[in-house]
Formats: structure tokens, C-alpha cells, sequence
């Protein structure tokens, strides 16, 4: 399959291991990051919260990035602690569902020139 180009944000990394799971522009499944083999001294150093452009790879329904460029560092450092807070726990009560508050939704478009119409690829 073709690579596709996307933007997206680091939900989390292990700097030791050279993981990341990344949230994508297109808030379809995330994708997994580990640098290719022989690369592993060119890989980028990833911490929660970057914005990053890369080329997304699906592989046997796995999303895999490829080609990683951090486009701002610390972007988003407190997002994988919002995302926690916006999940209720299992040990919470059974409240009712609240309606998403779009005014929260971040568009990647207003950091990056990205005005002109683009084709997303779907697996599945």
C-alpha cells in the first residue's frame, strides 16, 4: 500500500525504546511508531505532546508511521493527561453520557498551510 502523508500528535513514547503512539489528523485509528531497522541512531527523539509529520503505512490492519519529522516540540504536553480526565474511571458511578464540546476540537489545519482538499486513504 501507498504511503500516506499526515500530521499528528504524540500520545505517548518510551524514549528508551523508541515508541510512540501517535494520534492522527484524520481521527481514525492511531498509529504505532518504532524507527525502522539499521535507522535506529536517525530516529527522532519523540516526548508526549509533539506535533509530528510522518507517512502513515497500514500493515495487516496496523497503522505504522514512517519518516517522522517533529514539526513543533511540546506542542500538546498536557494532552495525554485531558484525554485521561475526559474518560471517566471504571470505579466512577454510572452517570449519563455527556455530548462532545466541539469548541475543544483541535484542527490541525490552523498550525500548517493546509487549505487545499486532500484525499484520505481508508482501510478496512
Amino acid at each position: 500500500m501507498k504511503p500516506q502523508n499526515m500530521f499528528g500528535v504524540v500520545l505517548w513514547s518510551d524514549t528508551a525504546a523508541q515508541k510512540a503512539v501517535i494520534w492522527c489528523e484524520d481521527q481514525g485509528e492511531l498509529a504505532f511508531y518504532t524507527p525502522a531497522e539499521g535507522s535506529i541512531h536517525d530516529a527522532p527523539v519523540l516526548d508526549a505532546g509533539d506535533l509530528i509529520r510522518f507517512d502513515v503505512i497500514v500493515q495487516q490492519n496496523v497503522r505504522t508511521a514512517r519518516n517522522l519529522q517533529v514539526m513543533m516540540p511540546s506542542h500538546s504536553p498536557d494532552l495525554p493527561e485531558k484525554l485521561r480526565a475526559g474518560t471517566p474511571s471504571s470505579s466512577s458511578t454510572t452517570e449519563p453520557a455527556k455530548t462532545p464540546d466541539t469548541q475543544k476540537v483541535v484542527e490541525l489545519a490552523q498550525y500548517f498551510d493546509l487549505d487545499a482538499p486532500r484525499k484520505l486513504a481508508c482501510s478496512g
